[in-house]
């Protein structure tokens, strides 16, 4: 653990913060967390586009960026993450469940994401994370308020009980205005799916295209009651 934490009663640490933080720009919370965890903080990033790598990279450049390689996404998505790792200053840690599609078909059988999504998103993305998290002591999302009712009182930095460490989440204020300004702003890289009707991308088999002025998650596991992955509850 970085000196600066060691010793630390973290959820004490990460309720101060969010206290401090709440009406800071992004930028201002995200050179706090690089400056508590130094080199035990970590980014982690679907590929959506490239909004919260650009931001981080501006205050620490060379930040550990975790994608989740399902081995469902999209080829557009595995080349956006490619381009991200071309352009930006960052160390791509590409992060792996422990089967692959094929084992996970011969072991719990064909298209388990359309029979038990959330045995499926458990496998290729809770554990996996789980896993490739338990170096660092802090982590950054991209996640905001406004993204969906389940977000909805998530803080600028929190306690994640599950994982037993700090989840600083910068631009859990904005909203998706602020997003657009900033993108195009600063030339942020997106993926090309957000062009096609995909404004919230996950793996292709649970993600459809949604129309213009519909909820950007409704293509989320269209058609199922589920709305997050587990990664975020």
């Amino acid at each position: 653990m970085t000196v600066a934490v060691e010793g630390t009663d973290l959820e004490a640490l990460a309720s101060r913060a969010a206290a401090e933080l709440e009406d800071a720009p992004a930028t201002e919370i995200i050179r706090w967390a690089t400056q508590t965890f130094a080199d035990e903080l970590c980014l982690t990033s679907s590929m959506s586009d490239a909004l919260m790598v650009d931001l981080v990279t501006k205050v620490q450049p060379g930040v550990d960026v975790l994608f989740l390689d399902t081995g469902y996404h999209f080829a557009e998505t595995i080349g956006t993450r490619d381009a991200v790792a071309s352009i930006y200053p960052i160390n791509l840690v590409n992060v792996e469940p422990m089967r692959t599609v094929a084992e996970q078909d011969r072991d719990l059988g064909p298209r388990l994401h359309g029979r038990n999504p959330e045995l499926c998103c458990f496998l290729r993305k809770v554990e996996p994370l789980q896993r490739a998290l338990e170096p660092y002591s802090a982590w950054i999302t991209g996640i905001r308020r406004d993204e969906a009712v389940t977000r909805s009182s998530v803080r600028v930095v929190e306690w994640d009980p599950r994982r037993q460490m700090v989840k600083v989440n910068p631009i859990a204020r904005w909203t998706q205005d602020d997003v657009d300004t900033y993108m195009s702003e600063n030339g942020v890289l997106v993926n090309p799916l957000q062009y096609d009707g995909y404004p919230s991308i996950g793996c292709a088999p649970c993600t459809r295209r949604v129309e213009a002025g519909a909820d950007p998650r409704s293509g989320r596991w269209a058609g199922m009651t589920k709305t997050e992955c587990g990664i975020h509850q």
